[in-house]
């Protein structure tokens, strides 16, 4: 699953999940005025008095959390056998495809007809399979995110009202798809915030290093489109780049 679809998941989570924390905290904090409506659903006003704008990439916060980076590679593991019959799936498509290349001419018009009707057989089981692996995967990791975002939100809106943050928007997606030109990178809690979930949910680090690894991607033989298999999209790093 290409990170675009998490994304697409992810911003209605994020505006309802801190939205009620930032209306709950607002009406138990003496003097707290309601949070003013957020103009999308990429922003969260929270009460507290703050004037500073905050940002931070909730998609890098979440797979870049050492719980995020576990789930996620644990999540790798268990689609390698998908992605191996896949694979399998997509190199007998290919060899076929090359049969038809090299022998056509010479096979007979049953014969090519034939191995026509198979090509375009096992295209459609293959296409099926691929559409159903996305889904699951999409699925699954958006099961992963949203675990998180319930444990990670509250974090979210306490840092802001202690850091004098008014507003925190989110800068997963980047400009134009997001109203976010550009922002520096003291204005970013991304950061701070996965180090602060870091010592809360006591997950330690993965053995390895860096973003896991993404799946191979698997491509349709020649003439017949292109396609990848699924994949989870990869944490991003939480330093941010000027957009």
């Amino acid at each position: 699953m290409k990170s675009t679809s998490l994304r697409i998941l992810l911003v209605p989570a994020v505006f309802f999940a801190i939205s009620a924390l930032a209306q709950t905290s607002s009406a138990t904090t003496p003097g707290a005025t309601a949070p003013a409506a957020a103009s999308t659903p990429a922003a969260a006003s929270v009460p507290g008095g703050g004037t500073r704008i905050g940002t931070i990439n909730i998609e890098g916060a979440i797979f870049g959390s050492n719980e995020g980076r576990r789930d996620f590679e644990q999540l790798q593991k268990k689609l390698e056998p998908k992605q191996n019959e896949l694979k399998s799936q997509n190199d007998e498509l290919e060899g076929l495809q090359k049969q038809l290349q090299t022998q056509d001419g010479k096979l007979s018009e049953d014969a090519r007809a034939t191995l026509v009707k198979q090509i375009e057989s096992k295209k459609k089981v293959f296409d099926r399979a691929v559409q159903d692996a996305q889904e699951e995967a999409g699925n699954q990791q958006n099961e992963i995110a949203q675990r998180i975002l319930q444990k990670m939100a509250p974090m979210i809106v306490k840092y802001a009202q202690e850091n004098g943050f008014g507003m925190i928007v989110d800068t997963t997606k980047p400009w134009p798809q997001s109203p976010v030109l550009w922002y520096g990178e003291t204005v970013d809690i991304t950061k701070s915030i996965v180090e602060a979930y870091n010592v809360q949910s006591g997950v330690p680090a993965p053995a390895s290093t860096g973003a896991a690894p993404k799946p191979a991607a698997t491509t349709k033989p020649a003439g017949t489109g292109a396609a990848t298999t699924p994949k989870p999209a990869a944490p991003k790093s939480s330093t941010p780049a000027p957009k």
